[in-house]
């Protein structure tokens, strides 16, 4: 069964084993995520001035709103601000900045009824990200930017904690996917036909959980949680940011999440940067998920 800890007072060794076992911890904000917040804020509404950045899909065509989005998004990424904040972030729950890595920040997007779901602004079916090579120790940290609403936010499917999905993970290939689509999101409006695992039978969405936090409140839930995105049917876009961690001794030593139903190949254990000195991954523990 799984548990919801709000602001737990555990140590991050703790809350990574529970966290392996499918429970999730919610998070106030804090002064690192309210920056990491008030960064993507300033970049949103320079971006799309003189419109509200939630309600601008109500103002432009299709195409230009992907196109603002298409130059944002990697600019929130590479922005210096990103990565420090991250940092603070990670201390002030705990994490040990010499062995947690971390991969870049990315800012999501999800329109309103409709709008735009494909490509830069993808809304995800019911998905493990272990399914996209993620590692078993792979952590997924998320949180809103703007207020969220039951209708716009994200769902987790705890029921299948346990239970395997029916799905096509085994065509997914991360190096493949960083070779061939990565960089093409911008280019999939209307209908996105790059190759991604998808469910192989019908998913019971219910029950479900679906996290109402402030603007900078943190959702903590393993990479192997099966979650999805909410058909916004809101009056405004959804804002959030995502990134994922690994803990260098987990890694090490292969502990995470189980694995009941992922069988992608190609890992992203190079994509995660020390905290300390954005370091990767030591080359002989990414090939060990090789």
């Amino acid at each position: 069964m799984t548990s919801v800890f709000h602001d737990a007072a555990l140590s991050d060794a703790e809350r990574r084993e529970r966290l392996y076992r499918g429970d999730l911890f919610v998070y106030s904000p804090t002064p690192g995520t309210l920056e990491l917040c008030a960064l993507a804020t300033e970049m949103l509404e320079e971006a799309f001035a003189p419109h509200h950045p939630t309600e601008a899909q109500f103002h432009l065509p299709v195409d230009e709103f992907a196109k603002i989005l298409a130059a944002l998004k990697p600019a929130f990424i590479h922005h210096p601000r990103s990565k420090q904040a991250i940092r603070q972030i990670l201390e002030e729950r705990g994490c040990d900045p010499e062995k947690t890595y971390f991969d870049v920040p990315r800012l999501r997007t999800s329109t309103a009824q409709g709008y735009l779901t494909t490509g830069i602004a993808f809304a995800f079916h019911p998905h493990r990200d272990t399914w996209y090579s993620a590692p078993f120790c792979q952590l997924n940290w998320w949180m809103p930017v703007y207020p969220v609403e039951s209708d716009n936010v994200m769902a987790l499917h705890p029921h299948y904690w346990d239970h395997p999905v029916k799905n096509d993970s085994h065509v997914y290939n991360y190096q493949e996917w960083v070779k061939h689509s990565r960089f093409t999101a911008s280019q999939h409006v209307g209908k996105d036909t790059r190759v991604q695992p998808t469910p192989q039978e019908e998913v019971a969405l219910d029950p479900q959980v679906r996290v109402l936090a402030p603007p900078g409140g943190m959702m903590i839930f393993s990479g192997a949680q099966l979650h999805s995105s909410v058909p916004n049917t809101t009056r405004r876009m959804r804002v959030s940011i995502d990134f994922r961690t690994v803990h260098l001794d987990d890694v090490r030593e292969r502990r995470g999440a189980p694995n009941v139903d992922s069988r992608c190949t190609g890992t992203t254990m190079g994509d995660y940067l020390r905290a300390t000195d954005l370091a990767h991954v030591p080359d002989e523990l990414i090939a060990m998920y090789l």
